[in-house]
């Protein structure tokens, strides 16, 4: 029977972790009581331990990858004294104690002989195969003689590239990051700290995407002793010293209830880290006796762990606001349990989770319980399905990898992949918003329109005017929930282009790399005597469609005539002047006459500088474009009743901008194009009759702005 069969008596069991341990593989472990030079018996540790969780394994390319290592490797020494194969045997026995199979096993063997050794990934291939030969070449790290100061960050990328098309891959990194922590003592304390931070930042939350927490939760620890040791050491004191467990009583009054309700199951006792302990103790400032672990009640059956969650809830009293089911929805990292809280003697609160045995193993090793993820019936968790084009499924949750193998094509530069991918790793948890066609898109939370955005259509997201969200029209800054439908609005003029206020809202790396190389190849000019630097859209206003000037917008349907043969035609951006308005002309520069109604104060104004005027007056067509402003009193729904309005009279709007209230009191601006002159009366009695409207005029622009 294994470790973690049902005791069908419910009876509580007791261990300082209830995971594999892994603090026992070190040297003493590896080579046991045998002299140095008979070092290859310590391959017997490996097939033990990968016979656990995989009896039917053919050990024999195990033995082989051995030898090429052992001998590869022969006459080199870690800094810490010990012969190196040391290291792949400890990161290989890292593995097959976590349940991964025969191929990452030997891959794990021979992970640094290509690095460090005369050996060639062609001798690899040969000898093992393409898929041990891919899972060697994802964790060798490039030569610093070749990338420099790059090396490090362009040897991630390499790894994650390669993870991309093989989580396998990431595995053995994790694993060899581990044991390189465990023994990290020798080094310089600078070269601890720097290795440490890497591994906080990088290696740590991509342990967490993958749902490897037994890597997780020790590096951390590892980490924590190293770059805060004063903190450790308090925190080490406090676990030490936190007398006999109050969680005993509690544990044995769960067993005794899931017993007379005959429901099988295991209670265990489940300390917490070090960092964990910490940082319950940060946010609560006092230590209480249950703070220092939690109960897991491990079942057969997904139902038993809600007929557990029943009997608990009906026999001891609930703290429901700590109740959240994962086995429903399971965490992107492939993470099921139920987690609930009861009150034990005292009034203490306990922490219980409640996972079936295949669940627990999978919480516990993540991808690495899976075996293959990429062939049928590998592992005890639930398997990825094979897409329909044929590409390798992402086994932990289609989404982050796919988001981050994206935006690194698009950041070249080391110092800027380096840079987004901890800020991108730092986002430690996921949403799932829905397109309306049925689609969904994943983000990080705090992830706002621009980002969805950015994620649904690429680049064509610079052309992005505006967002439903939920059916309202919303800011591009707007934040997003989970379960929110969102859909962005494209303009139609693709030469529009985001603003640098975009970078403020966005979360993503996709868009923020987008955003600024647009940005970059699109520098603002300096804003000269007629105006012409581009409006784009600000992401604090509700809606915002304006994609360029708008005296350019207006000249592109001007209606207008004037007494100057072949002359262009603009219609002034600053009084948008519109049939049967009495309007006269001026050139500009380049030749262009700009109509203007008569007593628009930039016509008066140039009259007065005794600029001589155009004769102008209006042609055949009835169509025509205007801009209004209407003056509101703050409410929710406002934008969405003007919009309503607006498209009941027929017209349609080109672009929208709402200022920031003031007062309780919002101007909308509003350029809108007509199908009949004739009906823009009517159009701006309808806007006033919407509850809230004080009053809608035309727009007047300053003169010095023409």
């Amino acid at each position: 029977m294994s470790a973690e069969a049902a005791n069908p008596d419910g009876s509580v069991r007791r261990r300082s972790r209830p995971r594999i341990d892994l603090r026992r593989l070190g040297r003493v472990a590896l080579l046991g009581s045998v002299p140095r030079d008979r070092l290859s018996d310590a391959i017997g540790h490996v097939a033990d331990a990968h016979r656990t969780h995989h009896p039917d394994a053919d050990l024999s390319i195990l033995h082989r990858a051995y030898l090429l290592a052992e001998s590869s490797h022969r006459g080199q020494m870690r800094k810490s004294g010990e012969p190196y194969i040391t290291h792949p045997l400890a990161v290989t026995l890292i593995l097959a104690q976590l349940g991964a199979e025969t191929t990452t096993l030997t891959a794990s063997l021979l992970h640094d002989t290509v690095e460090d050794t005369e050996v060639t990934l062609d001798q690899v291939r040969e000898q093992f195969g393409q898929e041990v030969c891919y899972l060697v070449d994802g964790v060798t790290k490039l030569e610093k003689v070749d990338y420099g100061a790059a090396a490090e960050p362009e040897t991630f990328r390499k790894m994650l590239v390669a993870t991309g098309n093989d989580v396998r891959v990431m595995s053995i990194k994790l694993a060899d990051r581990l044991h390189n922590m465990r023994t990290l003592g020798v080094m310089r304390p600078e070269k601890q700290a720097r290795i440490a931070k890497v591994t906080r930042d990088v290696l740590i939350p991509l342990a967490e995407r993958l749902g490897v927490q037994v890597l997780k939760t020790e590096l951390e620890d590892l980490v924590f002793a190293i770059l805060h040791p004063e903190e450790y050491e308090r925190t080490r004191a406090l676990i030490a010293d936190a007398g006999p467990d109050p969680l005993a009583p509690v544990a044995e009054d769960v067993a005794t209830v899931l017993r007379e309700a005959g429901i099988p199951a295991e209670v265990l006792i489940r300390p917490r880290h070090h960092l964990s302990v910490h940082r319950i103790r940060i946010k609560r400032g006092a230590l209480r006796g249950t703070d220092f672990g939690r109960l897991l009640v491990l079942v057969g059956e997904d139902a038993d762990c809600y007929a557990v969650l029943g009997e608990l809830h009906t026999c001891l009293t609930p703290v429901i606001s700590e109740f959240k089911d994962f086995i429903a929805a399971p965490k992107f990292n492939l993470y099921q349990s139920l987690h609930t809280a009861v009150v034990g003697p005292e009034g203490a609160v306990v922490e219980v989770l409640i996972r079936t045995h295949r669940m627990h193993k999978v919480a516990e090793a993540g991808v690495i319980a899976l075996g293959n993820p990429y062939t049928a019936d590998s592992g005890p968790g639930p398997q990825p399905a094979e897409p329909a084009d044929g590409e390798r499924a992402d086994p932990t949750r289609p989404g982050w990898l796919s988001r981050l193998l994206q935006w690194q094509r698009s950041a070249p530069d080391p110092d800027t992949f380096w840079t987004t991918l901890r800020a991108d790793l730092a986002q430690d948890r996921e949403i799932t918003v829905f397109r309306t066609d049925g689609g969904t898109l994943g983000l990080p939370a705090g992830a706002s329109c621009v980002d969805a955005a950015y994620a649904q259509y690429g680049d064509r997201a610079h052309n992005c005017i505006g967002a439903r969200v939920n059916g309202r029209l919303a800011a591009l800054g707007t934040v997003l929930s989970d379960g929110d439908t969102v859909q962005p609005l494209l303009a139609e003029d693709a030469g529009s282009g985001p603003s640098r206020d975009w970078l403020d809202h966005a979360r993503t790396p996709a868009a923020r790399i987008a955003i600024t190389g647009w940005l970059e190849a699109h520098p603002e000019p300096p804003k000269g005597p007629h105006g012409g630097r581009p409006v784009r859209p600000r992401p604090g206003a509700r809606l915002q469609e304006t994609a360029g000037t708008e005296d350019d917008r207006s000249g592109s349907r001007a209606s207008a005539v004037v007494d100057r043969p072949d002359a262009t035609v603009r219609l002034a951006g600053c009084c948008t002047p519109v049939p049967p308005d009495d309007v006269t002309g001026f050139v500009v520069r380049g030749g262009t006459v700009t109509v203007h109604r008569r007593e628009c104060p930039a016509a008066v104004r140039m009259r007065s500088l005794g600029r001589t005027p155009v004769s102008a007056h209006w042609g055949g067509s009835a169509a025509c474009r205007v801009t209004l402003v209407a003056e509101s009193f703050g409410r929710p729904g406002l934008l969405a009743d003007l919009t309503e309005a607006i498209a009941t009279a027929g017209a349609a709007v080109v672009s929208a901008t709402v200022e920031p209230p003031s007062e309780q009191r919002v101007r909308h601006t509003y350029t809108l194009e007509l199908p009949d002159a004739a009906g823009l009366s009517a159009l701006m009695r309808a806007m006033r009759d919407v509850p809230g409207v004080y009053d809608v005029n035309r727009a007047r622009h300053p003169a010095g702005a023409i």
